[in-house]
């Protein structure tokens, strides 16, 4: 029995039951696909039923407001994946009528939709016969058929993409992309992965030569960047914060957080306080700024660590620009805010 066969029986007998499977309707397997990349199937799923609930076809989608879909966002990361889904889903309902382009080719075309995207919607909605590579494919050829060429490497893309197209059931092409995803993501699991159940266990590479902890092989990642935060936690005589929007091209794009001011360095509580910046931001004395956490909170992103005090600001008055405490919570934030905000009992600070 040839391989896609041997993959399509598995996957039949072994897939899970995820609501974007009971349907080919492009506007939910692109949502669903957009949202899992670089996610656990169990962190997207939750999101995908209240993008779903709240928005049930693109013209709803195309017509929230940015803010609406960050929020629902929130927590998810990588936020330029939802700007992104706001942006196409804008332009397949006004331009395109709401219709979702019918092949691989067209729907790479669309904003945020790659290489894998693009085939996961073409296979699986219009059974187009174009090969999909995820993180799961790249392990599970890697370690059948022993590739040690990086897989983050342009000849390791080319290589596994032409390996995975070689492969393809032309005839079945969406249950075999599906199939393989999945037998990557249940049975050639990162670690610890199913070789004694598995149904290619006596044809497999990697096995036979003891090399399953080594595959797939990924060239050293970035330097990671330390950046240091302290945020100012305004909190006024009439229950008033300040909020700002982040802007530019950087992390967290499009969403809010307190008044930021980045320092170079790890810097101390005298230092900062004294510092003429920090006086003018908020215009206090440095008695009415107190330092909220000793201990920086370190949120880790994929190129970057970020290290943050929070500094609780009391104020007389924000005037108009001041934002009511309670409604802090509609706005869409960054989880390092969101954790300080659940974590501080900031409303009642």
């Amino acid at each position: 029995m040839d391989f896609s066969k041997i993959l399509i029986n598995w996957y039949l007998n072994n897939k899970r039951e995820l609501p974007w499977r009971a349907t080919a309707d492009p506007y939910h397997i692109w949502l669903s696909e957009i949202m899992l990349q670089q996610t656990r199937v169990e962190q997207g799923l939750p999101y995908y039923l209240s993008f779903t609930e709240a928005f049930p076809n693109v013209f709803d989608l195309a017509d929230a407001s940015q803010e609406k879909v960050l929020k629902l966002w929130q927590g998810l990361g990588y936020y330029s994946r939802a700007r992104n889904l706001h942006e196409t889903a804008k332009y397949v309902a006004f331009e395109l009528n709401g219709v979702f382009p019918d092949n691989y080719r067209e729907l790479k075309r669309l904003k945020g939709v790659g290489d894998y995207t693009a085939s996961a919607i073409a296979s699986i909605c219009y059974n187009e016969a174009v090969p999909v590579v995820d993180g799961n494919v790249y392990r599970v050829l890697s370690r059948c058929f022993n590739i040690e060429t990086p897989i983050n490497s342009t000849a390791g893309i080319k290589e596994f993409k032409l390996l995975a197209g070689e492969l393809l059931d032309r005839e079945n092409p969406s249950l075999f992309n599906q199939g393989l995803m999945e037998f990557g993501a249940l049975q050639c699991k990162p670690r610890n992965p199913l070789c004694e159940s598995c149904p290619f266990n006596d044809r497999c590479l990697a096995l036979k030569h003891n090399k399953i902890k080594d595959l797939p092989v990924k060239l050293k990642k970035t330097k990671v960047k330390k950046r240091y935060f302290n945020y100012l936690v305004f909190s006024s005589e009439e229950n008033k914060t300040l909020l700002q929007q982040r802007q530019g091209k950087g992390i967290w794009e499009g969403l809010y957080e307190f008044p930021l001011i980045e320092t170079g360095e790890p810097i101390t509580s005298e230092t900062f306080i004294s510092e003429a910046e920090i006086q003018e931001e908020t215009g206090l004395l440095a008695g009415n700024v107190v330092l909220y956490n000793e201990k920086p909170v370190v949120h880790k992103l994929s190129h970057q660590h970020i290290y943050t005090h929070f500094w609780m600001v009391n104020s007389e008055a924000l005037n108009e620009k001041g934002i009511p405490k309670e409604k802090v919570r509609n706005y869409p934030v960054p989880v390092l805010i969101q954790n300080f905000l659940e974590e501080s009992g900031f409303e009642d600070y």
